[in-house]
């Protein structure tokens, strides 16, 4: 009886374990992912430059869970004509994201139209496409974008643990802005301005963004409170480690460019932190 009884047992356990894996996978569908608020190129302008970088944003939804996400762009006419495909792989597993990027357009490409195609693959296989129009065109422009500064602390004003940094003002492009920066930079750290940008994990991003609704003019201010946890860039990051909060002497710094690579860096604006 003794026997039997721990054979019995056995094979409900391994029963139960089988049960348990199978019950795992229970068939369930999920509906196919959804894409809304599409916007794309400057100010969903629907054109890229040549030698440029393509704005790109789009919300997804994925009931499944996102597996993969391809972007497509053909020319319409040319079937031989440039062709440039991305895969992006990191939003794998998520429900729901925001995908935000910048692709490159050659600058030995034919302008006209093209077709722009966006596809999320979700978990199960699942699929959701969109197509949309997009031009090409060539860009000649030589012209910096311009930054005015309407507000900002007093020189070497001294900001306490808790306390609020702003500053703000306008910028402005004779063809299209790209991308806007305002940085809180340690100055001990002699950080070069052309290596502050929105991936140097050494500065602290008040302001990031690549969006202006009016693509030729935009007024921005930026802001952060001293010991925030969280910096403001587009996807907001820890402050900690290299860019940690410290007391000493900091300044802030404006960055923009236009479609064409044009640039533009503010004068250093010098501030005093006391934690």
């Amino acid at each position: 009886m003794t026997t039997k009884f721990k054979l019995l047992t056995v094979v409900a356990i391994f029963a139960s374990i089988f049960y348990s894996c199978d019950s795992d996978d229970d068939g369930t569908s999920y509906a196919a992912p959804v894409l809304s608020d599409i916007e794309l190129g400057i100010g969903n302008s629907h054109i890229a430059y040549l030698g440029s970088d393509l704005h790109i944003e789009i919300e997804v939804v994925a009931e499944g869970t996102i597996d993969i996400i391809e972007v497509e762009i053909h020319n319409e006419d040319d079937p031989d004509g440039w062709e440039g495909e991305f895969i992006y792989d990191e939003f794998s597993g998520l429900l729901n994201t925001t995908f935000h990027k910048h692709v490159d357009i050659p600058d030995d490409i034919d302008t006209g139209d093209y077709h722009f195609h966006f596809t999320v693959t979700d978990m199960q296989g699942n699929q959701t496409s969109i197509e949309e129009e997009l031009e090409i065109q060539e860009l000649i422009d030589d012209e910096n974008p311009v930054i005015t500064v309407t507000s900002s602390p007093a020189e070497n004003a001294t900001f306490n643990n808790g306390e609020t940094i702003s500053i703000s003002g306008t910028l402005t492009d004779n063809v299209a802005l790209a991308g806007m920066l305002v940085a809180l930079v340690r100055t001990d750290d002699n950080i070069a301005d052309a290596d502050v940008t929105g991936s140097n994990s050494s500065v602290i991003v008040m302001m990031h963004t690549h969006d202006f609704t009016d693509p030729d003019e935009f007024d921005f201010t930026a802001s952060i409170e001293v010991g925030a946890a969280m910096d403001n860039n587009m996807t907001p990051a820890n402050i900690e480690g290299d860019n940690a909060w410290e007391s000493g002497s900091y300044y802030i710094l404006v960055k923009t460019s236009d479609a064409n690579g044009n640039g533009m860096v503010s004068a250093h604006y010098p501030i005093t932190i006391n934690l």
